[in-house]
């Protein structure tokens, strides 16, 4: 037979106080901070948001969308001064374009393209920061995470 023991949860007072450790064999079930738990979005909705971290998952595709935020551009000034490949550039501005992150405008022969939503260069920024932090914060300890 399975004996279920009772867990201790402490109170907010205990650990104020420094009090309402669990002994040895003790557990709490899912003791969190004080902030409430959020409710999961619909399936698709989740289904749509990691499309989109996926299609902004390449280093050149950051570059695009960070390049993009300042102002709408052609492919040739994205090859410009991204020092990447014409075709190359192509590729992930398709990729981009299908997920929604940006759209293409005809001028003339040339297609210029822009952000759909500038939240999505908030996400790239913050990852980006994200990363810098990261990067320096782990200098001292020699080489780059993926040689540690």
């Amino acid at each position: 037979m399975k004996t279920v023991s009772k867990s201790t949860v402490p109170t907010p007072a205990d650990s104020a106080l420094g009090g309402g450790a669990l002994s040895d064999g003790e557990h709490a079930d899912h003791v969190h901070g004080a902030a409430p738990a959020h409710e999961v979005p619909p399936r698709p909705v989740l289904d749509h948001a990691g499309d989109l971290l996926r299609a902004l998952a390449a280093p050149v595709r950051i570059a695009i969308v960070l390049q993009l935020r300042e102002s709408s551009r052609c492919v040739h000034e994205l090859v410009d001064v991204l020092a990447v490949a014409q075709p190359l550039v192509s590729q992930h501005l398709r990729i981009l374009k299908s997920a929604g992150v940006v759209a293409g405008e005809r001028s003339g022969r040339e297609v210029r393209y822009r952000l759909v939503d500038h939240h999505l260069s908030d996400i790239v920024l913050a990852a980006v920061a994200h990363a810098g932090e990261y990067s320096h914060d782990h200098e001292h300890e020699g080489g780059a995470p993926h040689e540690r």
